[in-house]
């Protein structure tokens, strides 16, 4: 039997589906499974869903968030791209239906606020800048929308804090995008990192999306990795087979000085790599390969460190990432190995490519010139 997408309860108040906590136990094992990289069985129960609310936006959000899962692990790979961005503006479609029904409708902005705001981020990661202008100028449009309602809460909180943060880090990253920023209220960016701590403690939908945020600005914009550690240890643990969640404990737990522990767990990644398991490919590898052979390299063990290096440089040549930070000082520790062990002539090989590869200001680029010139290559 099909439900309507908003149903009255006892007092006349609208119960929105997003808080129907039955339907959340329900499809807990089917969102544990998408975050898990089990999208089989994800997609299957956000199918269920589509069939009992087929006009109701969460299930085809909900297979347009697994489809982002998809990329996420390996944002060059275009590859699941056009079936994301169609479940996203089904969902679209479906909550316009609900908001043009009544303009009050909290739920209905909900969820147009974030199908326009994860198209923005896809088109973000694409560069496709006029495209990610018009989702961020709709994603906030109806953020302010599908304010005020506290049932809501901490779901909704999600998008609040996301704006409170980012409408001060994007016009100071990202120039092109000012003049949007200005049209909307100014954010507070500590308040929104509490925000995002409140998503992440207490939603049941935003809750994974809330601790990836939280973990990725710990890591690079607040520079408080042990933060950073502390949540992507809770996800590895909670969703072992997530790629994106690994490799990210394993650089954490790098950053943080933990250099065996990382190499332990980047040996898992690699190992999965070559058993294919879904989702591990090159992009992982190339972390796991660099923070290995920086282990060995660490404890002496030059020509164990030498094979993860020449790893890491394989996988990104295969990801396309030779410009990346890992495949560049590969390069750099594999022409101290050599310059170390007297073969000039490969030391001068390794440095010549940071320098192609590299822009001049690059730091990679001024420590290959240095090496140079301080050995006479």
């Amino acid at each position: 039997m099909q439900r309507d997408s908003v149903f009255t309860n006892i007092g006349g108040s609208a119960e929105y589906l997003l808080l129907d906590r039955s339907l959340q136990f329900r499809i807990t094992d089917a969102v544990n499974s998408m975050y898990n990289f089990d999208f089989e069985t994800a997609e299957r129960g956000f199918s269920v869903l589509r069939y009992t609310y087929p006009e109701h936006p969460l299930p085809y959000f909900l297979m347009g968030l697994s489809q982002w899962w998809k990329i996420a692990v390996d944002t060059e790979n275009e590859v699941h791209d056009a079936s994301f961005l169609a479940y996203m503006d089904l969902a679209i479609e479906k909550a316009k239906v609900m908001y043009d029904r009544d303009p009050t409708n909290k739920e209905a902005a909900f969820f147009l606020a974030g199908a326009y705001g994860f198209q923005g981020r896809l088109h973000s990661e694409r560069e496709s800048w006029t495209k990610a202008t018009f989702a961020g100028k709709n994603a906030l449009k109806y953020l302010e929308l599908s304010k005020g309602e506290d049932e809501l809460n901490p779901e909704l909180l999600l998008g609040d804090a996301l704006f409170n943060y980012f409408s001060v880090w994007i016009p100071k990253n990202y120039p092109l995008l000012r003049p949007v920023m200005v049209l909307f209220p100014k954010g507070d960016k500590d308040l929104g990192i509490r925000q995002l701590e409140d998503v992440a403690e207490n939603a049941f939908y935003a809750r994974v999306e809330a601790q990836y945020f939280l973990f990725r600005l710990y890591a690079s914009e607040e520079r408080q990795p042990f933060k950073a550690l502390s949540i992507t240890s809770y996800l590895h643990s909670k969703y072992p087979n997530n790629p994106y969640f690994h490799r990210f404990f394993a650089r954490q737990l790098y950053a943080v000085g933990r250099g065996e522990e990382a190499k332990d767990v980047s040996l898992e990644i690699l190992r999965r790599i070559d058993e294919g398991w879904t989702g591990y490919e090159s992009n992982s590898g190339r972390y796991a390969a660099f923070f290995t052979a920086q282990y060995f390299d660490k404890v002496g063990q030059v020509n164990a460190a030498k094979t993860y290096y020449l790893k890491t440089i394989s996988f990104g040549e295969e990801s396309e990432s030779q410009e990346s930070g890992y495949h560049l000082y590969a390069l750099i520790q594999l022409g101290k190995i050599a310059v170390a062990e007297n073969d000039k002539k490969k030391a001068r090989g390794y440095f010549d490519q940071v320098k192609s590869l590299a822009k001049r200001k690059h730091p990679a680029h001024k420590e290959a010139r240095d090496f140079i010139k301080k050995n006479k290559l």
